[in-house]
C-alpha cells in the first residue's frame, strides 16, 4: 500500500475501458507510469470502466488514500462516445462523493495533431 501524502495533493486518474487481456490493461498502466515520471508531485492512478480491476471507485479511493483532494479523471478513449461522455463521469462523481474529494472529468483524447503524428510514425510515413 502506498503511503499517504500531504493533504491537498492533486491526482490524475486515467480510465480506460478495461480488457480481459492483461497485456491490454498494461497499456494504461505504462502511460500512468510515464505521467508519474513527468509529474512527480502528483498522484497518478489507473482504473478500468469494465472487465478488470481496479474499478473507477477503487481508483478514486486510491487517490484519496494518498492525500488527493482534487482528482482529474481522464477518459483514456479516442472518441467522445457514451463511455467517455456519460459512464466515466457518472461513476467518477459517485465515487468522489463517497471519498469526499472533488473530481473534474476531461474530454477524451479526440482529434489532436500529436495523435496524427503518432499515426504517421506507426505507419512509417515520417
Amino acid at each position: 500500500m502506498k503511503q499517504p501524502r500531504a493533504a491537498g495533493v492533486r491526482a490524475i486518474l486515467l480510465v480506460d475501458h478495461g480488457s480481459r487481456s492483461p497485456a491490454a490493461n498494461r497499456v494504461v498502466a505504462a502511460v500512468a507510469q510515464r505521467l508519474r515520471e513527468r509529474l512527480p508531485d502528483h498522484v497518478v492512478e489507473i482504473a478500468h470502466l469494465d472487465l478488470a480491476p481496479p474499478s473507477i471507485a477503487a481508483g478514486v479511493a486510491a487517490c484519496a488514500a494518498q492525500g488527493a483532494t482534487e482528482i482529474v479523471v481522464h477518459p483514456f478513449f479516442l472518441a467522445p462516445g457514451l463511455h467517455a461522455r456519460r459512464d466515466v463521469p457518472r461513476l467518477a462523481r459517485a465515487a468522489a462523493r463517497r471519498a469526499g474529494v472533488r473530481v473534474r472529468v476531461t474530454a477524451p483524447l479526440g482529434v489532436h495533431d500529436a495523435l496524427v503524428d503518432v499515426i504517421l510514425e506507426r505507419i512509417g510515413a515520417v
